[in-house]
């Protein structure tokens, strides 16, 4: 195959931030310790046995083609905890309508792009997203032909939406949010979530709503959600809500979640999954329903990620100001100059993070990751607490000046 028999689009992608990071590192060596790793955020946390428990006890299912729309008790269950846990009133959430399983929220925050853009349209239309992003949301435009439209983060960690012109919302087909907010953990109040299902219903664009952080959050804050939001609208129109197991139950290898919302726009989309096949095996279907109607690991995992949030506090203190997110596992320091930080940091301690810089893009004459590093607390509480006292000596063993930090 000739590269001109090739898509033309994919030259339109980025490297991804891992592939950037692999490069950034090359021909560094690190100084002769045990590696830690808190680039990229996957849960390294002990899956739950009730999920390993209901996959092997479901092993019978490899003999089954499994359906898009997957078994009715996993929608009834996942309806049953998005009920509880946003408060939803008794069948607003429909599971034979409003629910169908993903594999992953990955695969169906990249494919709802591909099942909803107008394609060959002039002008491309406007794919609106956080930056820093999720680089799926801005792949998933670009391989749909639209053009992707960067709205800033501000000091609050989202962005200002009511600060975006009208002849923006007017081209706009497509809007992503992410609350709790991947790498900033800034969540979105109900007031504001409501106010963008009204600019979605009044131009006619489908807000897609990234929530597999949701239940990550210091106990008892729990944050707003779309599917609320939506409640107190009375409707669905417009809005449809990502979440996954790959967070809240540590099982990303599970490649499991949902999406729920506007019934027109869920039929249409499993029409386009049919053709995708992207069904999910009945043994992971079984390990979701007994995810979803479990909140006990949940709270273990909340209080697990609290330790380590302390525990970051504690170590870094003044020399590298960090702030507890409202949701999800990352640290978002600010360094200046996060690629410097990450490389020297790396050698100096064999410890990795993500330069804030692969996260975003130069938008609007701001590029707001340049002077930040992302930093996943996803291991155990002991590699964590190593990791961060790695990164503290590393403070104390280097001026403050090399890296110009706030």
């Amino acid at each position: 195959m000739t590269k001109n028999s090739m898509n033309p689009l994919l030259e339109t992608l980025q490297a991804y931030p891992f592939e950037r990071l692999r490069t950034l590192l090359a021909g560094v060596t690190p100084v002769d310790k045990e590696f830690i790793d808190f680039s990229i955020g996957e849960p390294r946390h002990p899956a739950p046995a009730i999920v390993s428990e209901a996959i092997m006890e479901h092993l019978h299912g490899l003999a089954e083609y499994p359906k898009v729309i997957g078994d009715l008790r996993l929608r009834q269950a996942i309806a049953t905890w998005a009920t509880r846990r946003f408060a939803l009133p008794a069948g607003f959430l429909d599971p034979e309508r409003h629910v169908i399983p993903a594999n992953g929220s990955r695969e169906a925050l990249f494919s709802i792009a591909q099942a909803v853009l107008p394609p060959c349209q002039s002008p491309k239309p406007l794919v609106l997203l956080p930056n820093p992003f999720y680089q799926i949301y801005e792949g998933a435009a670009l391989l749909a032909g639209a053009e992707p439209y960067y709205l800033n983060c501000d000091a609050s960690g989202q962005p200002d939406f009511r600060a975006v012109e009208e002849s923006v919302w007017t081209r706009t087909a497509l809007l992503y949010i992410n609350s709790p907010h991947n790498p900033t953990g800034a969540t979105l109040s109900l007031e504001t979530l409501g106010w963008l299902i009204r600019k979605a219903r009044q131009y006619g664009f489908v807000l897609a709503a990234d929530e597999c952080y949701s239940e990550l959050y210091p106990e008892g804050q729990a944050p707003a959600g779309i599917l609320e939001a939506a409640a107190a609208t009375g409707s669905l129109a417009q809005v449809l809500a990502f979440h996954s197991l790959s967070k809240r139950s540590s099982v990303p290898g599970a490649r499991s979640g949902f999406v729920a919302g506007d019934a027109d726009i869920l039929r249409a989309f499993v029409r386009y999954r049919t053709y995708l096949g992207t069904a999910t095996p009945p043994f992971i279907q079984a390990a979701a329903i007994a995810a979803w109607q479990d909140e006990q690991h949940v709270q273990h995992t909340r209080a697990d990620y609290a330790r380590k949030f302390a525990a970051a506090q504690d170590i870094l203190g003044a020399l590298l100001p960090v702030e507890t997110p409202a949701g999800g596992f990352y640290l978002w320091p600010r360094v200046r100059d996060g690629e410097t930080f990450v490389r020297t940091l790396y050698g100096a301690e064999h410890v990795r993070c993500l330069p804030g810089a692969y996260l975003a893009r130069d938008a609007h004459g701001v590029h707001p990751g340049r002077d930040r590093v992302r930093i996943a607390l996803v291991g155990s509480l002991e590699d964590c607490v190593e990791g961060l006292q790695r990164i503290r000596h590393f403070m104390e063993q280097h001026p403050i000046s090399n890296f110009n930090i706030y």
